[in-house]
């Protein structure tokens, strides 16, 4: 039984959504939920998360829908929800703080501040009760409230400290210096090199992370340097990611991540971003090898994104939720069982054996380690006899469609213009590559309506927008001003878009873009792109970013575009700026070359021939 509504039932996200009947006395961020924290002498609970996040839905189940839990919040401090996707601002800021206090971040992210916004204590999932070296809920927003009442001096003081070494961080970071990117992108090879999983392909041990940027840089780097390693490491990461778990063989997609290093145990959340990336990386792969694998995968990716992502109005959704039925997985595994019954004995035998099913599952519970019974689908080998993959495609429709009959994951329908930027550039390099017509058109559709329905006054790309009933209609609520990624992401996009056909209107658009963000998000002394603009909310600090997480910087993405921009309408002054942006993260690309993939693909191959060696 919900409780009564809070305050989120007013908002759009999905997120906020999910937890608008909580017993939590939920604010959402602003003014009047740091005002009344002020006036009430609380600290603030700020809970950062996104709507297809497991372990977000775990903490909500066990703590935020508990009632004993949500007295202790609402007692003693003032709470509030942001959803990552709809202020990735607030969550770049917070994130930065957890590092600073040398934790390793993720989400839920859960922070613990003052009125003032400043952080004393942050952690990521935290459960209900103590237990297993990890403080509960239920002992930690006591121990809180006791320090808050009587450590108050040392925690506000520790809060500035905080700040500072914030803004220290960013300062020692963006220093300017001109870098010398054959020696960093030699550098960076060899430390992907060192760090290459030869038998499972990717990077480290588990978890594994797709970067598909790396892959990309790794392509370049192989073409420039004539280096058969480079393209090597790419082609055995891009076979074993198609072929395993983190692939969903039934549905098509990638999965977020592997929590293991055989690609074989996914967290399940399907994010938009990801598929744009592994686009372009599989598209670049099958021009540099011609695997037919590859070509395969570029198909199976972009029938994933028009089939389950695609909005009516043009453009993509941000993703699919990880979990269904209150379990994560569970609309993607199958037991032996339910594969004979859909299947039959015969082909549900050949399937198992093919998709590595085990009768007692190979599916583990993250939090246990126990199996459950269920199988995760994947291959050990390339399917390459035309009768098994014939045979394969029958069966794989028949488990599509029994599927169908379970409960469906969410799918968040928030369109954010910096994730769909990357989705245009994806499908507009692989339908022109592929010569695949509905891609181009698709791409161009998302386009038209970023650019028609996501523009602010001054013609800045807005960050968000879904579709919402009001009364008996769906009216579309444009929201949050727009940030560095979504102004350079959707440029990216129209360039590509540009290259396919030479529409003007899009070269144009993106020259607009461009010099817009030149006005509001330069950074006039150091060089480089804040990720706010200038009349933007002010939060502790505001973040300029030059490394590479999940995507790539926007900084790197907005010296690409540059760069581009001069070559095609001749305007020198755009070069100039796109080396002021290197220059101002020169010390980083230096000192972090492993970090900065996409700045090294950018910049470090300009003049390069197949089979030279510059260093």
């Amino acid at each position: 039984m919900h409780s009564p509504a809070n305050r989120l039932i007013r908002e759009t996200s999905h997120y906020l959504l999910q937890h608008a009947h909580n017993p939590v006395d939920w604010h959402p961020w602003g003014e009047d939920a740091l005002a009344r924290a002020r006036a009430e002498d609380k600290p603030i609970f700020l809970s950062i998360g996104y709507s297809t996040c497991h372990w977000c839905h775990v903490m909500a189940h066990e703590c935020f829908a508990d009632e004993g839990v949500a007295a202790l919040m609402n007692q003693h401090l003032i709470n509030i929800k942001v959803d990552r996707e709809e202020r990735p601002d607030i969550d770049q800021v917070y994130m930065a703080a957890c590092h600073v206090l040398g934790r390793r971040g993720g989400w839920p992210l859960s922070v613990f501040m003052g009125p003032d916004g400043r952080p004393f204590f942050i952690a990521t999932y935290i459960p209900r009760e103590s237990g297993f070296g990890r403080m509960g809920m239920l002992e930690l927003i006591p121990r809180v409230a006791t320090i808050w009442s009587e450590q108050r001096r040392e925690i506000l003081a520790s809060g500035m400290q905080i700040e500072e070494a914030l803004r220290a961080n960013q300062g020692a970071e963006c220093v300017v210096q001109e870098p010398d990117m054959n020696r960093a992108a030699d550098e960076a090879y060899h430390l992907f090199v060192a760090r290459f999983d030869p038998e499972h392909g990717g990077f480290g041990n588990a978890p594994k992370f797709p970067a598909p940027h790396t892959l990309l840089f790794l392509l370049e780097y192989a073409r420039a340097r004539n280096e058969p390693k480079a393209l090597e490491m790419v082609e055995t990461t891009l076979r074993c990611m198609r072929l395993g778990g983190v692939f969903d063989h039934v549905g098509f997609g990638f999965h977020r991540y592997s929590t293991d290093e055989r690609w074989l145990l996914p967290h399940f959340e399907k994010m938009l971003y990801d598929q744009a990336m592994l686009l372009m990386a599989y598209t670049e792969a099958w021009l540099a090898t011609q695997n037919p694998l590859f070509r395969q995968t570029v198909a199976e990716i972009a029938k994933y994104v028009l089939d389950q992502l695609v909005l009516g109005e043009g453009g993509f959704g941000s993703g699919q939720d990880a979990d269904s039925e209150g379990q994560e997985g569970t609309f993607y595994v199958w037991t032996r069982e339910e594969l004979l019954a859909v299947l039959g004995p015969d082909h549900g035998e050949w399937v198992c054996q093919t998709f590595g099913v085990l009768p007692e599952g190979n599916f583990l519970e993250e939090a246990t380690g126990q199996r459950t019974g269920a199988n995760i689908l994947h291959l050990a080998k390339v399917m390459t006899d035309p009768r098994d993959q014939e045979r394969w495609e029958i069966l794989r429709n028949r488990l599509a469609l029994a599927r169908e009959h379970r409960p469906r994951p969410l799918t968040d329908d928030g369109v954010l213009a910096d994730w769909n930027g990357l989705l245009i550039a994806a499908l507009a390099k692989a339908g022109k590559v592929f010569e695949e017509p509905g891609w181009l058109e698709t791409a161009r559709s998302a386009a038209d309506f970023l650019l028609t329905r996501m523009r602010d006054a001054h013609g800045r790309m807005r960050h968000r927008s879904r579709s919402v009933t009001q009364e008996t209609s769906l009216a579309l609520h444009v929201s949050g001003q727009g940030f560095l990624d979504d102004q350079a992401f959707v440029v990216w996009g129209l360039l590509e878009l540009y290259a396919v056909d030479q529409n003007r209107r899009y070269l144009t658009a993106a020259e607009e873009l461009i010099d817009i963000q030149l006005q509001f998000f330069s950074d006039e002394t150091q060089g480089g792109f804040y990720f706010t603009a200038s009349d933007g909310e002010m939060l502790l600090f505001r973040p300029k970013e030059g490394a590479e997480g999940a995507l790539p910087s926007g900084n790197a993405v907005s010296a690409g575009n540059l760069l581009r921009m001069s070559e095609l309408t001749g305007n020198s002054l755009y070069r100039e700026e796109a080396e002021k942006i290197k220059q101002a993260f020169g010390k980083l690309i230096t000192t972090q070359p492993h970090g900065c993939a996409h700045w090294l693909a950018i910049f470090a191959f300009q003049h390069a021939t197949p089979g030279s060696n510059a260093k």
